[in-house]
């Protein structure tokens, strides 16, 4: 063969590469997934979903991720049994519930380990556990997240769900209270210094999640365990987008970024900046690991079979069961 036609074939044999490689990158980018994420509107702790897509990170992994507010974590885990949406943020005492009543086919992924929850007041007179008894109190959703915190945060005055009336209002609790609706509700972290800057009086803290249980799990992204299988790299992908706008967040060069972005969840930009650094203060969205902790997730299905959230008969959900560890795994090496 002559030296030009070596020359050709080369040329033409690097054109081919190059159409394989692009082809393949179209391909990755045409990977797509829908995510649920709790509360209208969301939740704070579903501001790293929002980074992730905003600023081009599940782009940037090759996967299109739609993200959709659902009224609670509960009805968005219960959409992704029924087929759709793909993936949901979900409270964990509500999935490990589900998975041990009715062995649904769900399986986490990935967590966010430390609850913000508190219950909270705007009238002083009802300042202690006890004097909740018999008041309205607001809630996401009957079985929903707060609900299920709830439970948690009356247990040591010796008050059940069933002694307090709920009121259900997706995450628009506190915009109750500062209209005079109500005057007890669960709460999250960020909301404290929007109600007292609404109300123009300090909110009265009657307990905390950290208080009640330092040993919980906040919320676990979940997914059927078909759709897992099928959509693997789709998944993988996805998380990876979540490990990148983690560390995008944290960085405090990027505080005003986020706070834009974080104007979802219905804060103004400067109330949504302050409360990141509150966030970052409790490790609220991992880094470094899956958010999976076993002892944490064993804590919470003890605490549901005590509580009676696991029905009498019902086999207790186990780790291994509950999580699927190499998502993360495979994520976390795609993401360096």
């Amino acid at each position: 063969m002559t030296t030009g036609r070596v020359g050709v074939w080369r040329i033409l044999f690097a054109v081919l590469a190059a159409a394989l490689f692009v082809e393949r990158g179209a391909a990755a980018a045409e990977q797509q997934l829908s995510f649920a994420v709790p509360g209208v509107p969301p939740v704070f702790g579903s501001v790293v979903v929002y980074v992730a897509k905003e600023e081009g990170f599940f782009k940037k992994h090759g996967v299109d991720v739609d993200v959709r507010p659902f009224d609670s974590g509960a009805a968005a885990a219960q959409a992704v049994v029924a087929g759709n949406p793909d993936v949901a943020l979900s409270p964990t005492p509500v999935i490990v519930r589900m998975i041990s009543n009715a062995g649904v086919n769900l399986v986490g992924i990935y967590g966010l380990e430390h609850p913000d929850w508190l219950l909270a007041s705007t009238d002083p007179a009802l300042g202690k556990c006890a004097d909740v008894k018999g008041q309205a109190v607001g809630v996401d959703s009957v079985g929903g997240a707060r609900s299920v915190a709830l439970e948690q945060l009356i247990r040591p005055c010796g008050l059940k769900i069933d002694q307090v009336r709920l009121v259900a209002l997706s995450t628009n609790v506190g915009a109750a209270m500062v209209a005079g609706q109500l005057k007890v509700g669960v709460l999250h972290l960020d909301d404290v210094p929007v109600l007292e800057e609404q109300t123009k009086k300090p909110l009265t803290v009657i307990s905390s999640f950290k208080e009640v249980n330092q040993l919980s799990h906040y919320l676990i992204l979940v997914a059927t365990k078909d759709n897992l299988e099928k959509k693997r790299d789709a998944f993988v992908r996805m998380v990876a987008g979540l490990i990148d706008a983690t560390k995008y967040m944290l960085d405090p060069r990027h505080a005003d970024r986020v706070a834009q972005v974080a104007t979802v969840t219905g804060r103004t930009p400067k109330l949504a900046k302050e409360a990141l650094p509150r966030f970052a203060g409790i490790s609220f969205w991992p880094v470094g690991n899956d958010g999976l902790s076993k002892k944490n997730l064993e804590a919470v299905v003890t605490v549901e079979k005590d509580l009676g959230g696991i029905k009498p008969g019902k086999t207790p959900v186990g780790y291994e069961r509950l999580v699927d560890r190499s998502i993360w795994k495979d994520a976390s090496a795609l993401s360096k």
